[in-house]
């Protein structure tokens, strides 16, 4: 079952999505972080979530018909709920799609994955901390600021 509107549709992304799952993850990249992805590494990265459900799955946004936004989503395991919280990663939607409801309609697809696994204790996602537009809509559908911080370490051996 795909969430649905007349206009606007969440589905899981097929290897047909491969350019433009690209191509949002260079924009938002570029976008969000001011970064320019190594665009070979970001396609075998995207190719291996593609060819491997264990790594993740996209979810597309259509808009009338056109892709217009997508996410991907990751699994961690947590020993201490007994169940996987997911990761809402790679979030993007075309600056013209925007204020339309499609983060809304992809963010309500995982929801509804999540209940239908039944085993989803957490819905989880990183936003960057001046990004207020973002914090605000996923505030509006139901997320809260977490009590953790985010630590990352980069660069050899780790990349």
């Amino acid at each position: 079952m795909e969430t649905c509107s007349q206009r606007l549709r969440a589905r899981p992304a097929t290897s047909a999505d491969f350019r433009v799952l690209v191509e949002f993850n260079l924009s938002m990249a570029r976008e969000s972080e001011g970064l320019a992805l190594d665009r070979a590494r970001l396609e075998r990265g995207v190719e291996a979530v593609l060819a491997d459900p264990g790594r993740g799955f996209y979810l597309v946004a259509e808009l009338d018909g056109a892709p217009s936004g997508c996410l991907l989503v990751t699994a961690e395991w947590s020993d201490w709920r007994n169940g996987w919280a997911w990761w809402i990663q790679s979030v993007y939607v075309m600056p013209a799609a925007r204020r339309q409801g499609v983060y809304s309609v992809l963010h309500g697809r995982v929801l509804e994955l999540a209940r239908e696994r039944g085993d989803v204790v957490a819905l989880r996602l990183y936003v960057d901390r001046n990004n207020l537009p973002a914090q605000a809509t996923y505030q509006r559908l139901g997320m809260r600021e977490s009590h953790y911080l985010m630590f990352e370490a980069s660069g050899p051996p780790v990349r």
